[in-house]
């Protein structure tokens, strides 16, 4: 049997973009979730020196194992030891990782929707079931311990992810520990997304690792750390997992890039640096809520991390790749369609990504405006 995947929308939209773009057309991109700025200056001066003096083959750092636990334990809360941490080549392979780890084929496994396509898309491959959770305004959209504990029969599993993707909300605090205390009592698996962990506009989102120590936690360089293509992940694991896990990481994908971990070790202590870069994120979201009115869209998951605007557009289309597609062609913006993140409702909804730089974002604004406005106009004509 071959499992079927369904397509990462986004990813055509991305491919019409850059096929503009050859055609001489000014595009903004905001149709993926990645940070318009490159790896910390620091990370990509440890970078040109190790290409000038070294070339490891297959390796995986000590020092950045290390490193990453002492990481994990300042931000969490919660006692890590460089064993637990697995080295990934970014949080994509650290999913495979994690799912492999605790479900076998047939398992169930709980997921918000909207949610991250690709939770959908891995376990399908992996020949797990994904138990989608209708997660609206009116909780967020997230799961919450209720949702789990009317669950009948209870799942094997459920993947939290706080800030989200596509909506950027956060579960608080006091949710995350009834998550928690659901899960235990009803013997649910905790794998816990964390990789927009240090991007929020409030409070700190709360890492599961506080509340249940024995969650698989999936986190990246990819978002706060701003090195998505530098292919750098991790895995925290619980100590009774970590054979399991490096066996799987080492037979599926070996070990990490070499130069990567070189970079991301630095990276670490770059924080001043990476703060001053959630705080243009910040600024970005500003400009873009106060837009939002005017493009007559009244209907959003509140952002309160990520880097995401997921907006209902339903009054506009009933068709949000279309929508995509057409308002890519008209303007140049580049948005994410929400049937990518939600199979049944996500048809009316669309996903605005505020990594670029704040002028794009700017420019973007002065392209949508209009363009939302004659839609609107014409919807009600």
């Amino acid at each position: 049997m071959i499992a079927h995947l369904d397509p990462f929308l986004a990813i055509s939209i991305s491919a019409l973009a850059q096929r503009l773009v050859a055609e001489g057309r000014s595009v903004i991109r905001m149709e993926y979730g990645q940070p318009s700025t490159g790896a910390p200056a620091a990370a990509l001066a440890r970078a040109r020196e190790v290409l000038d003096a070294e070339d490891k083959g297959y390796w995986e750092s000590p020092d950045l194992l290390a490193r990453l636990a002492r990481h994990v334990t300042e931000t969490t809360g919660a006692a890590t030891a460089p064993e637990q941490i697995v080295l990934t080549c970014g949080a994509s392979p650290a999913l495979v990782i994690a799912l492999s780890l605790r479900f076998g084929p047939g398992a169930r496994v709980a997921i918000a929707r909207p949610g991250y396509v690709a939770y959908r898309n891995t376990m399908r491959a992996l020949f797990i079931e994904p138990v989608e959770l209708p997660c609206g305004p009116e909780v967020g959209y997230q799961i919450t311990a209720a949702a789990l504990a009317a669950l009948d029969p209870a799942p094997d599993g459920v993947i939290i992810a706080s800030p989200a993707n596509p909506t950027g909300t956060v579960i608080v605090a006091e949710e995350m520990a009834a998550i928690a205390e659901v899960c235990r009592a009803r013997g649910i698996r905790i794998v816990s997304d964390e990789i927009y962990q240090g991007i929020t506009y409030g409070a700190p989102a709360s890492s599961m690792l506080a509340f249940e120590p024995d969650a698989i936690v999936v986190n990246s360089f990819s978002k706060y750390f701003s090195m998505p293509g530098w292919r750098l992940g991790w895995l925290v694991v619980p100590p009774d997992q970590v054979e399991p896990a490096r066996a799987r990481m080492g037979n599926l994908f070996l070990t990490p890039p070499t130069l990567s971990q070189h970079a991301g070790l630095v990276a670490l202590d770059c924080t001043d640096e990476l703060d001053g870069h959630v705080r243009t994120y910040a600024r970005n979201r500003d400009l873009l809520l106060a837009a939002l009115p005017a493009m007559g869209l009244a209907r959003i998951a509140p952002p309160d991390g990520a880097f995401y605007v997921y907006a209902d557009v339903g009054h506009l289309t009933d068709d949000s790749m279309a929508f995509c597609i057409r308002l890519l062609e008209d303007t140049g913006v580049a948005t994410a369609p929400g049937i990518d993140f939600d199979p049944v409702e996500g048809h009316r909804f669309v996903r605005f990504s505020f990594a670029v730089s704040t002028p794009l974002v700017e420019e973007a604004i002065a392209r949508m405006v209009p363009w939302f406005q004659a839609q609107g106009a014409a919807a009600q004509g």
